[in-house]
């Protein structure tokens, strides 16, 4: 059995009877464009037309990639994990591809000695996504089954086992990977996530220079330590930190510096000092693959040239522009006209939740011109040049007019979710806390 890395979560498992192209993200400009690849890709999705499955963990568009499987032969069957909802399977169906959908620990024959066992991160245990994510709905709810958000995909030919965790957040994933651990024994590889595929730092505009910096390296140090968690549990005789790795593209290039995710370098370095020597770290350029029948990799790891990377994303990807960006510019009455729907989807959904917070969440829809959404039933206003002092607590989003346009049409346009994971908000807040079910409810905030 080998692994072959491609980028971020993009990897082949392949062995003499069966390959499964995994997470395709082969396509710069996931998040709405601002997602993009270095080193450059120099392989094209067509080329993976001869895999005999492909897995898709979960709906973010650097795992389940639209741009990517259109270019893709659609007669590839896709493995997914049978969530409770079918928004992924209906999306993948949608492209014209057939979905095979796998309970929760429940290990498939695909050819030969080849199997593979998808698993919900959070173990099918309402409870467990319910404490993590603060979801009151599903705790008071446990019929309405486990929030799924992610997914992990277990390889295994009779010889070798190979563990994929692409996103799987510890600690909610450590109920599945006891299950994995208790039912294969020994596990050969284990790929997991050793970064942060987030909005914060990058984002956060009341931070100066510094306070990015160190909230930048405080994120990565977390990230890093809890990766040694899969490691622990999990005593592989190899490990691929992955996942999670990209570019800021456009306006937002002068982000990188700040994203919480290292040069792959600076992580092999921490891993190799801080995880037992029993362990093997492996970092592969795109490409590359390791053996585990041979125990060798195809080339040994290169870092990137950092001035190179400058480089390109100073003179290629800074100069892109999104799609929003192409749109025209919105009349603010147009924009006060799609308020009044997309709050009572907002309004809906917060009290579906019963949530309640004295935060303020305000919304940038012209220059020093607010929308103010209340989370206590108090209902929304317009605001202009709002006092900040005045706030019991605050989020305040600054965003291009175009993008608010398109996310107040509704989440078929952008999603709240994925402008945010791109780092096309702009945010401040007070108190300096985040609240999950704040981001939530704003997920409905759409007409």
């Amino acid at each position: 059995m080998q692994v072959t890395y491609l980028s971020s979560a993009a990897i082949v498992v392949e062995t003499a009877d069966a390959s499964v192209l995994c997470d395709p993200w082969l396509v710069d400009g996931a998040f709405e464009g601002s997602w993009c690849h270095y080193p450059p890709l120099d392989v094209e999705p067509e080329e993976f037309d001869g895999v005999d499955y492909i897995y898709i963990s979960h709906i973010h568009p650097d795992h389940f990639d639209p741009a990517t499987l259109r270019r893709m032969d659609t007669d590839i069957p896709v493995l997914i994990h049978d969530y409770r909802w079918d928004y992924l399977k209906n999306e993948i169906e949608a492209l014209g591809f057939e979905v095979i959908e796998l309970d929760h620990n429940s290990r498939m024959h695909l050819t030969g000695d080849v199997h593979v066992n998808i698993l919900a991160a959070d173990a099918c245990d309402p409870e467990v996504c319910g404490n993590y994510f603060g979801c009151s709905w599903v705790e008071g709810n446990p019929e309405l089954g486990s929030t799924q958000v992610d997914s992990m995909a277990v390889f295994d030919d009779g010889e070798y086992t190979v563990v994929n965790m692409n996103d799987c957040p510890y600690p909610m994933v450590e109920r599945s990977m006891r299950q994995v651990k208790g039912r294969y024994g020994d596990i050969d590889l284990v790929c997991h996530q050793y970064s942060a595929a987030q909005f914060y730092p990058q984002c956060m505009e009341d931070y100066s220079h510094e306070e990015k910096l160190q909230a930048r390296r405080d994120v990565i140090l977390e990230k890093h330590e809890l990766a040694t968690e899969f490691i622990d549990l999990f005593d592989p005789e190899y490990y691929m930190p992955f996942a999670g790795e990209y570019v800021l593209a456009g306006r937002l290039a002068p982000l990188n510096q700040y994203t919480a995710n290292p040069p792959r370098i600076e992580a092999l370095e921490w891993f190799e000092a801080n995880v037992p020597d029993d362990h093997q770290c492996v970092f592969l350029n795109s490409g590359e693959h390791l053996d585990l029948s041979e125990g060798t990799v195809s080339k040994p790891y290169e870092p990137v040239d950092q001035e190179a990377k400058s480089e390109y994303i100073e003179n290629e990807l800074s100069t892109r522009r999104f799609a929003y960006e192409h749109d025209p510019m919105p009349d603010v009455d147009e924009l006060h006209a799609l308020i009044e729907p997309a709050f009572q989807k907002f309004e809906e959904k917060r009290r579906t939740l019963g949530y309640e917070t004295a935060t303020t969440a305000l919304i940038g829809i012209a220059p020093e011109q607010y929308v103010e959404l209340s989370f206590t039933g108090d209902g929304y206003d317009f605001v202009d040049d709002p006092d900040l002092s005045s706030y019991d607590g605050y989020v305040k989003f600054e965003l291009d007019p175009r993008l608010l346009a398109r996310l107040l049409s509704g989440p078929d346009a952008v999603h709240w979710a994925d402008a945010k994971i791109g780092s096309h908000l702009g945010i401040s807040k007070q108190p300096d806390i985040y609240e999950r079910q704040l981001y939530n409810c704003l997920g409905s905030f759409h007409a």
